[in-house]
């Protein structure tokens, strides 16, 4: 009797190391090829999971960020208002304080002006009392040729002075 396919005992034996050496091939791949692509596979599924979880969190600390930015553009108004009130309140007092100092100033220029006003009027009417006794005594001097003493001269000068007045030199 002919083989059917040519089966025999040795091509069975051929067949079934083979598929053991396959399986063996396999177990051997597996742990050397299949295990790192799974091990690497795993290692970038944890990686893309930590990024995205990253992400997450950025995207919800830019939402925080910018609610926080939004509530300070709607507060900038009001702190823009608080600075510009601020300083207006400031400008208020420095101009009181100037227009307190310009006071101050025309109340010295004008307490100065008549204390030399009142020095000057003193002056003059000192100047006058001179004049007037010159004057005075040139004129007894002219009119009375007799001999006068120095007090009826004196005399004289101060009786002419009561009747002039100061009322006169004040104009």
């Amino acid at each position: 009797m002919e083989r059917l396919f040519d089966l025999d005992m040795q091509l069975v034996q051929d067949s079934v190391l083979l598929a053991i050496a396959i399986f063996f091939l396999f177990l051997a791949l597996s742990y050397l090829l299949f295990n790192p692509v799974r091990q690497m596979l795993a290692d970038r599924k944890l990686k893309i999971q930590t990024e995205l979880d990253d992400a997450a969190a950025d995207k919800t600390d830019a939402a925080a960020l910018k609610a926080e930015y939004e509530e300070k553009l709607k507060n900038v108004d009001k702190e823009a208002e608080a600075i510009l009130s601020e300083a207006r309140q400031k400008a208020l007092r420095n101009e009181a304080k100037i227009v307190e100092d310009a006071k101050e100033e025309a109340a010295r220029i004008i307490a100065r002006a008549n204390e030399e006003a009142l020095l000057e009027k003193k002056r003059v009417v000192d100047e006058m009392k001179q004049e007037m006794i010159s004057v005075a005594a040139a004129m007894a001097a002219k009119v009375i040729t007799a001999n006068i003493d120095v007090n009826i001269q004196n005399q004289l000068v101060d009786e002419t002075i009561k009747e002039m007045g100061d009322s006169t030199w004040l104009s």
